[in-house]
């Protein structure tokens, strides 16, 4: 009972950090477009041509 108990906390554990390690590159993709849209944004029409409208 043991063994599986342990087995079981591994499992949970590789999960968690392989769900974590997805979610931390997916951070990185959108920063990366975010930082893209502010320097396309920048170039055209100085004040009035927005990537996103916040």
């Amino acid at each position: 009972m043991l063994v599986l108990l342990a087995l079981l906390l591994v499992l949970l554990f590789a999960g968690l950090g392989f769900a974590v390690h997805l979610l931390w590159i997916a951070a990185v993709i959108l920063f990366v477009a975010w930082l893209v849209g502010v320097g396309l944004g920048r170039g055209e029409t100085a004040g009035r041509h927005h990537f996103y409208r916040w």
